[in-house]
């Protein structure tokens, strides 16, 4: 379940929100689309590559016990008979319709983009209608059709290999025409995959993904081959500019998210967007592999697996996705209270508060089960998972467990209502009562509270 952890609290950070990955296995390619009937619809890649699959709930986490749907299947002869890959369901104009690629029976890797409509409010129920391939200037390889709008105008951008340029995909954008399975105009290419972590194995640039935030369009994208090298990309252009023309976007030069030893997560990418359940945390949704080492074709190893995490927002208006969190439930960052915009983060392994930290992780911080037994939390590492939060001489520290009943009460905490009022908590230390942990001088510590204003706003967070 979703656990909220505090009520929506001071303004300058949004709250909290835990999951619990992975949140569908075997399940490649996601797509979580929030429909204004209270409902989240959830796609994705089967292992098979024969069937499209259809999930909803009305929560996030309840999507991995949703009931699943089979809606549409491949056919046993000619187009869209092998390869069914990366469905995403959108809707517009009153319907529903779902990007899909596919190949022919006959020639498996001639993979083409398709669409197909329902018009009934439910689409786990009514008919699906083939309405056929989207139509692009070059007869080839192309997959991953998305949409989006932005300034009142319908955009479709999809992946494909355009002849006289030597890459499996490229990424490109048109205008979609008068219906959704259609573009009108002319189709501009906006990237092309040429950066070393853009051509690990393959040259690949795929399944793009917009979030439109902040006066900017984020379009995310993934590149290189589908095993431990998989990452995301990302481009850039202001609300105000042409997406249609190349120049209004700007790509960065390293991968925004990639593979994570310490958090064993590797090859993390075709990834959706999508929003909390409280409409205040963007959500970062894709699919990656809890090993590195795959046997064989990647294509053909069943075991990706859809998960889910926060994506947080740089002072400058940018997201900022951090690392692929581990297993379990996602985790939070406290924020100060008193200094707006200030987190708690390590830094050489002692605990501090500042704004705008780099890298992301060293601010996340996993809640669980208090390592003193029942009735506390502990915080773990997200970037050094097996090292905590604990006091040693007052002060804050993120440590290696060693075992000993010492640290495990050191690294427990009693979860309190923030001494510094509603929507903020405090944490009480398990083994010196009336000492919370709190800010001072730029640095964390286990401090008595004194009863002032000042200890009670430095020792208030807001989980983000």
């Amino acid at each position: 379940m979703t656990a909220n952890l505090l009520s929506p609290g001071a303004a300058h950070a949004s709250p909290a929100v835990q999951y619990t990955n992975p949140l569908a296995a075997q399940r490649a390619d996601p797509h979580i689309f929030r429909h204004t009937d209270g409902y989240y619809y959830f796609t994705a890649t089967v292992p098979e590559y024969d069937r499209i699959v259809l999930r909803r709930a009305t929560t996030i986490q309840g999507l991995a016990s949703a009931p699943e749907s089979v809606i549409w299947r491949r056919h046993t002869s000619g187009e869209m008979g092998a390869h069914i890959w990366a469905p995403e369901i959108h809707f517009i104009n009153g319907k529903w319709y779902v990007y899909f690629a596919a190949g022919r029976a006959d020639d498996v890797w001639r993979i083409r983009m398709y669409v197909l409509e329902n018009a009934a409010a439910n689409p786990l129920t009514g008919t699906w209608t083939e309405r056929g391939r989207i139509a692009t200037p070059w007869d080839t390889f192309s997959l991953d059709a998305t949409t989006f709008v932005a300034g009142g105008v319908r955009y479709l951008l999809w992946a494909q290999q355009e002849p006289g340029i030597a890459t499996n995909s490229n990424l490109y954008i048109a205008r979609m025409g008068a219906n959704p399975w259609t573009i009108t105009g002319p189709t501009t290419r906006l990237t092309v995959p040429a950066l070393a972590w853009e051509t690990r194995g393959y040259k690949v640039a795929e399944g793009p993904s917009v979030l439109q935030r902040n006066g900017r369009l984020f379009l995310t994208y993934s590149a290189s081959a589908t095993d431990a090298n998989y990452c995301l990309g990302l481009l850039t252009a202001s609300a105000t500019a042409d997406p249609l023309q190349a120049s209004s976007w700007t790509k960065s030069q390293n991968p925004v998210f990639a593979s994570n030893t310490a958090t064993s997560q590797y090859g993390p990418g075709h990834n959706s967007f999508t929003i909390s359940e409280d409409g205040q945390s963007d959500l970062l949704v894709y699919h990656d592999r809890s090993y590195r080492d795959i046997s064989g074709d990647p294509l053909n190893d069943p075991n990706r697996r859809t998960r889910v995490q926060k994506v947080y927002w740089r002072a400058d208006g940018t997201p900022d996705f951090g690392i692929p969190v581990a297993d379990g439930v996602t985790p939070v960052r406290l924020m100060s209270y008193d200094t707006p915009g200030a987190a708690v983060r390590h830094w050489n392994y002692r605990a501090r508060v500042e704004s705008n930290v780099t890298p992301l992780a060293d601010s996340q911080f996993r809640l669980v089960g208090g390592l003193s037994g029942s009735g506390a939390v502990s915080l773990e590492s997200v970037n050094f998972p097996g090292y905590y939060l604990r006091h040693r001489n007052h002060e804050a520290w993120v440590e290696r467990r060693d075992g000993s009943a010492l640290f495990a009460a050191d690294a427990s905490f009693v979860r309190r209502g923030g001494l510094a009022g509603a929507g903020t908590v405090s944490l009480e230390s398990v083994n010196f009562p009336g000492y919370y942990l709190r800010h001072r001088a730029g640095e964390v510590w286990v401090e008595r509270d004194d009863g002032s204003s000042a200890f009670r706003g430095s020792a208030s967070f807001v989980l983000e």
